[in-house]
C-alpha cells in the first residue's frame, strides 16, 4: 500500500502501553517511542517542533477509555474544557491559557480551534468530539494564526482518526457501565485489489439513566443515546496521487442538559418568586445532583451531525507535494431548555437551529534535503446557520406566559493565504518565518421582535517568526512571537436594530515564548517546557446586560471592552524508569489578569479591570502511571491518573455561588489481555467532583450552573483480530 498508510502505521507505534522490541535497551529498560505530529501540517517529530505542544497516541487514549475528549484534556497543561449544557450535542467551553469561548451561540466563533481530520470546527456545539477511533490527539497552545488560522486565538486541539490500512483486520468493544450505560463499537479494515483501502466504523453508545434527580417529576434527567456510522477510503490512484474519502453521520438523542438554579438574594427570582440557595455553595433543588426544572412540552433534545471530508495529496517529487482537503461539516439541532430550571414556567426557550460549514484549502510542502523546507496554501470557508429561537417568559405579565419569536441568520466568506517555512543557517540554528491575510465578511439577518440585516468585513496579516538551537541530538532551545487573530461579528441574541446591526471589532494576541525539549537516559526520560507573555488586545467580552426592550429582561451585548495579559509556565514530563512502568506528568502555572476593562452602559462608566478572567486557574496539572505484567498466559497492566484544576471562575461576572474551588479528578483502569481478547474495569472522576462547568449570572435575573458528570465506571471486552 502507500507511503501514507505505513508512515501513519508507523506513527501509531508511539503508545505507552505497547513495546515495540526496539524500544528495550539492552539493560531492559524502556526506551520513549518517536512521537509524530501533524502540528504544522505536516510529519514531524513532536521533539524537533518549535512550538508548545501535547501529544497522546492511540494505546494511552484507549487505556483512559474515553467517552470524549474531554477525559484525554489532561495531557495538556494550562487547558480547562467543558460542556456548558447550554444545548445538546456537547457545547464546549474551551480554553487554553486563559484564552476560550463559553457561549453556545452561533454567531460567537470559537477562540480554541477543534480540528478533527484537517477540519476545523467553526462552532462550540458538537465541538466536544467523541474518542471513537482516535489514534492521536494533539494540544497546540498558544494562538496558531499561520497554519491554522482565523479563530485559533488561544490554540488548537487536533484530533486525528486512524487511516485504512488495506489489510484484513479490526477491532469490537463492548462495555457496561452504571448509570444504566451500554456502549459497543466496531472497525473493520480490508482492501479492494492491491489500490484500495477501506475502513468502516460504528458505534452505539447508550446512556439509560440521567446523572440527575428531577425532585419535582421523580424522574433522572440526562439520558443519551449516541449512534454513528463511518466509511472511510484510501485509493492509490497512481505511485505519486492518492485520493482519501471520509464519511461519519452522527445521530443523539438526549433528555435536555439538565440546569440547577442557584439564585441569591438581589436577583429578581430569589426576591419576587422566593427561588434561592440556601447557600453559595447548593442549588435550590438541595444537591448539585437533583434538579428543579419543570418543562413544559417535550423534553428531548437532538443533535445530527454529518461530515464528509475529500483528500487528495500528490508527491509531484521527492521533495514537492501538493495536497487539497475538501472538508463539509453540517449540524441539525433541537432543543427546549429550563434555563431558570425551577418548578413555574419563568424563563424556557426553543432552540432549533441549523448549520453548514464547508472549506477548501490547497497546500504546497516542499521538504528536501536541503536547508530551505516549509508549506504554502490557500484556504477558503464559508458558512451559515439558522436558528428559531422562541423564548417562553412567564415573569414579566402576571398569569402570562409571553412568547417571544426570534429568529437569527448569519452568513460567512473567509479566504485566507499562507506560509510557514523553515531555514537552517547552520546545522544547529533554524529560522522559522511565516505569515497569514485573512479577510472575513459576515452578513446578519434579524427577523421577529427585532427585525434588522447587516453586513461588515474584517482583515489581518498574522505573522510568526521563531529560532530553534539543537545543543544536542537531544536537546533543543526555541524561540518564538506569533499573533493570533480572531474575526468581528455581530450579536446573535439582540434587543434592539442598533444591537443587531453594530457589529464588534476583530482581536488579537502577541505571543513572545521560549522553550526547550530534552531527552535524558538514553531516550527514557523526556523533559519539555515553555515560558510565554502574551498581550490580548480589543478582547471581546460577551456582557449580559439588563434589557428593557428585549422582552426576555435581558440581552448579550458584545463589546471589545478590554485588554489583558496572560504569563506562565509549563512543564511536560514523560518518564520510563523500567521496561513495566510508564510516567507522564506535567504542570502549567497562569497568571491571567485584565489590564483594562471599562465600558459605557445606561448607568455610566464600568470598570471591571478587578474581574478574575473565566476558566483561567493558577495552576492546572496531571500524573499518570501505568504498570505493566508480562504473564505466562497474556498481559497485565494498570492505569492510576489525577487531573488538578485549581480554583477558578466559570462566570463572566464572577458570581461567588458559581466560582469552582480546587478539582482532583481520578481515574483508573484494570487490563488483561490474552491472544486476541482484552477485559477491563474502568472508572473516572472517582473522587466524584461536582465543579461547575457552567455558570451563567442572567442580567440579575438570576443565576443557573450544570455540574461536571459524576463517578462513572464499567468493565469492557474487546477483540481485535487480523488476517
Amino acid at each position: 500500500m502507500s507511503k501514507r498508510i505505513n508512515t501513519v502505521v508507523a506513527a501509531g507505534l508511539l503508545a505507552t502501553s505497547i513495546v515495540a522490541p526496539a524500544a528495550v535497551a539492552e539493560d531492559g529498560a524502556r526506551a520513549i517511542e518517536e512521537i509524530v505530529v501533524t502540528a504544522r501540517k505536516r510529519e514531524e517529530n513532536i521533539q524537533d517542533v518549535g512550538i508548545s505542544v501535547s501529544a497522546l497516541g492511540p494505546q494511552e487514549i484507549e487505556d483512559n477509555f474515553a467517552r470524549d475528549m474531554r477525559d484525554l484534556v489532561y495531557v495538556s497543561p494550562n487547558l480547562v474544557l467543558d460542556d456548558t449544557a447550554q444545548g445538546p450535542g456537547g457545547v464546549a467551553a474551551a480554553y487554553i491559557r486563559g484564552i476560550g469561548v463559553s457561549e453556545v451561540e452561533k454567531n460567537f466563533d470559537p477562540a480554541v480551534g477543534v480540528v478533527v481530520d484537517g477540519i476545523f470546527l467553526g462552532t462550540m456545539t458538537g465541538g466536544i468530539t467523541k474518542a471513537i477511533d482516535l489514534e492521536g490527539v494533539e494540544v497546540l497552545r498558544g494562538p496558531q494564526g499561520t497554519l491554522f488560522g482565523r479563530n485559533t486565538i488561544g490554540g488548537v486541539i487536533n484530533l486525528r482518526r486512524s487511516t485504512p490500512t488495506g489489510e484484513l483486520g479490526g477491532k469490537i468493544r463492548a462495555s457496561v457501565g452504571n448509570y444504566d450505560t451500554t456502549r459497543i463499537d466496531g472497525l473493520l479494515n480490508f482492501g479492494v485489489g492491491e489500490r484500495l483501502a477501506v475502513k468502516l466504523t460504528g458505534s452505539y453508545d447508550d446512556q439509560g439513566e440521567g446523572y440527575y434527580d428531577n425532585i419535582n417529576t421523580g424522574r433522572d434527567e440526562g439520558r443519551i443515546e449516541y449512534q454513528s456510522v463511518g466509511v472511510n477510503l484510501l485509493f492509490d490512484a497512481t505511485d505519486t496521487l492518492e485520493l482519501e474519502y471520509t464519511a461519519q453521520i452522527e445521530r443523539t438523542d438526549q433528555d435536555t442538559p439538565p440546569l440547577l438554579n442557584v439564585g441569591q438574594p438581589g436577583q429578581l427570582f430569589c426576591d419576587a418568586f422566593g427561588f434561592c440557595s440556601p447557600d453559595l455553595n447548593t442549588p435550590i433543588s438541595g444537591d448539585r445532583y437533583k434538579t428543579a426544572q419543570d418543562l413544559v412540552g417535550p423534553d428531548d433534545a437532538s443533535f445530527d451531525a454529518d461530515t464528509h471530508i475529500l483528500e487528495a495529496r500528490w508527491d509531484i517529487s521527492d521533495s514537492l507535494r501538493l495536497d487539497y482537503i475538501f472538508g463539509s461539516w453540517e449540524t441539525e439541532e433541537k432543543v427546549l431548555t429550563d434555563f431558570d430550571a425551577a418548578p413555574p414556567l419563568l424563563f424556557h426557550t426553543s432552540r432549533p437551529a441549523e448549520y453548514e460549514q464547508k472549506t477548501h484549502e490547497l497546500r504546497l510542502t516542499f521538504d528536501g534535503d536541503g536547508k530551505l523546507r516549509g508549506t504554502a496554501g490557500i484556504y477558503f470557508w464559508e458558512s451559515e446557520y439558522e436558528i428559531r429561537l422562541r423564548s417562553f417568559i412567564g415573569f414579566a405579565v402576571p398569569n402570562t406566559v409571553l412568547d417571544l419569536p426570534q429568529t437569527s441568520m448569519q452568513e460567512t466568506e473567509s479566504v485566507a493565504l499562507f506560509f510557514e517555512g523553515d531555514y537552517d543557517l547552520t546545522d544547529q540554528l533554524t529560522l522559522t518565518l511565516g505569515g497569514r491575510y485573512t479577510r472575513d465578511e459576515k452578513d446578519t439577518a434579524q427577523a421577529g421582535i427585532v427585525t434588522a440585516t447587516a453586513d461588515d468585513d474584517w482583515s489581518e496579516f498574522t505573522p510568526k517568526v521563531g529560532l530553534r538551537y539543537a545543543i544536542s541530538d537531544d536537546a533543543m532551545v526555541y524561540g518564538s512571537y506569533s499573533v493570533g487573530y480572531r474575526s468581528g461579528g455581530f450579536n446573535g441574541r439582540v434587543d434592539s436594530v442598533e444591537t443587531a446591526t453594530t457589529p464588534y471589532d476583530q482581536e488579537t494576541v502577541d505571543n513572545f515564548e521560549i522553550g526547550f525539549k530534552s531527552e535524558w537516559l538514553d531516550n527514557r526520560l523526556r523533559i519539555n517546557g515553555a515560558i510565554f507573555v502574551m498581550d490580548y488586545e480589543d478582547k471581546q467580552e460577551e456582557l449580559q446586560l439588563p434589557s428593557a426592550t428585549s422582552g426576555t429582561g435581558q440581552v448579550t451585548l458584545v463589546t471589545n471592552a478590554s485588554t489583558a495579559t496572560m504569563q506562565g509556565i509549563e512543564l511536560d514530563v514523560l518518564y520510563y524508569p523500567t521496561a513495566a512502568l510508564s510516567l507522564r506528568a506535567n504542570i502549567g502555572f497562569l497568571d491571567a489578569e485584565y489590564d483594562d476593562f471599562e465600558f459605557v452602559t445606561a448607568a455610566g462608566l464600568q470598570d471591571l479591570s478587578n474581574l478574575e478572567i473565566r476558566r483561567a486557574p493558577d495552576v492546572t496539572g496531571a500524573a499518570s502511571a501505568t504498570y505493566e505484567w508480562q504473564l505466562e498466559n497474556g498481559r497485565l497492566w494498570a492505569m492510576l491518573g489525577y487531573h488538578y484544576i485549581g480554583e477558578h471562575e466559570v462566570d463572566f461576572a464572577n458570581k461567588p455561588e458559581v466560582s469552582n474551588d480546587t478539582q482532583h479528578l481520578v481515574n483508573a483502569s484494570v487490563n488483561f489481555a490474552i491472544n486476541k481478547f482484552q477485559v477491563s474495569m474502568f472508572g473516572h472522576n472517582l473522587t466524584e467532583e461536582d465543579g461547575y462547568g457552567i455558570g451563567f449570572d442572567v442580567a440579575g435575573l438570576w443565576t443557573y450552573a450544570a455540574t461536571r458528570a459524576p463517578r462513572t465506571y464499567g468493565l469492557e471486552v474487546s477483540y481485535s483480530f487480523e488476517d
